[in-house]
């Protein structure tokens, strides 16, 4: 079982960070569908920029076993952002894509929810610590 619980972080690990790096090239070469969904929430450039560095990091954490659980939280943070933009400013579909860019939105956060329910212990360890020192 151990196995299989090792191949399938790491399949959620690819596939979170396969959609995050993926859409880098957009956002940071300015294209026209990057540009206008910035500029329809009202966060373009530094909203564009900006996202794209954090899911940057975000993807980079999460391939390292070691910080799965802290690429994992940021991504959740980033696509709970990006869903929120799509369910009330931008729309499920924006600019003909039929829902792809929502979709991605939604795998990378299911697939960051898992992770970091598989690297639970970390993140509690994380918060007995801080609780202890304070």
């Amino acid at each position: 079982m151990s196995q299989l619980k090792t191949v399938g972080a790491w399949v959620l690990r690819l596939l979170s960070a396969v959609i995050l790096l993926q859409t880098l090239f957009f956002k940071f070469t300015a294209s026209p569908e990057s540009v206008y969904i910035f500029t329809t929430v009202g966060m373009e450039p530094w909203g564009r920029i900006g996202s794209g560095i954090a899911e940057l990091v975000a993807a980079i954490l999460i391939l390292v076993p070691r910080y799965t659980w802290l690429g994992a939280l940021l991504a959740m943070g980033i696509m709970s952002g990006a869903i929120f933009f799509h369910l009330t400013i931008l729309g499920i579909e924006v600019q003909g894509d039929s829902g792809l860019l929502f979709v991605y939105a939604l795998i990378v956060f299911i697939s960051c929810a898992v992770l970091l329910f598989m690297n639970r212990d970390k993140l509690l360890g994380l918060l007995r610590f801080r609780s202890v020192t304070s």
